[in-house]
């Protein structure tokens, strides 16, 4: 039998869950990182294909990199961050899909004809992935700061783009050229006082209806 989450366990991943705009002085280290990544990477995509790429950005000089694509009102929160998450999507996705969804070998077919399925694919999955990234963050004791509000080309052509033989590790798990941007997000041990209070939420009857 199927157990379910505790109260404690729901407290934890959404009534209790808050954005964070201000972080502890404390190190995320990178098993925690890979923690995340081994749960997030179980929930489900269409036709399993996972087209999520993300960037974790650790160092003052990943940092660095980042600053010039955000908005002002971002700039303090992302540096102070023990770590920014870039979360990303590669549009050639399908490349993949012999390996990740070998029960339909003409899988690929679809996407290779249809730049605009491919497109429409790759962001609505990753930013499923995204929403699936922030459980998992939190399920492994991370606070998260989820934001837009910044430049989606300069992060791209910065992180994913072609001009990168300064940096070629980069190139080796997304497709160059074919990798953008969605959204960041800004983890580690949030600091308290940096909570605003909790902002109202529709009620069920307001935005659901049973047919």
């Amino acid at each position: 039998m199927r157990q379910l989450l505790s109260e404690d366990g729901r407290d934890l991943l959404f009534r209790t869950a808050h954005t964070y705009t201000r972080w502890q002085d404390k190190p995320v280290s990178d098993d925690t990182l890979r923690e995340l990544y081994q749960l997030l990477r179980w929930a489900p995509t269409s036709m399993n294909c996972n087209p999520v790429r993300i960037l974790f950005l650790r160092t003052p000089e990943a940092k660095q990199r980042l600053r010039p694509a955000l908005a002002s009102g971002n700039i303090d929160k992302t540096m102070s961050a023990p770590v920014t998450a870039i979360i990303g999507y590669d549009l050639a996705f399908y490349e993949q899909l012999p390996r990740l969804f070998p029960q339909a070998p003409s899988a690929r077919d679809m996407f290779t004809n249809s730049p605009e399925i491919a497109e429409t694919t790759a962001r609505r999955n990753s930013s499923l992935q995204g929403a699936y990234f922030i459980l998992a963050a939190r399920a492994v004791g991370l606070d998260c700061g989820p934001m837009s509000g910044f430049d989606n080309a300069k992060v791209d052509e910065e992180f994913f783009g072609m001009g990168h033989e300064q940096y070629p590790a980069e190139k080796e798990f997304f497709t160059v050229g074919h990798t953008r941007s969605n959204f960041l997000c800004n983890l580690g041990y949030g600091d308290p006082t940096g909570v605003f209070p909790r902002n109202p939420r529709f009620e069920f009857e307001e935005v659901c209806k049973l047919l």
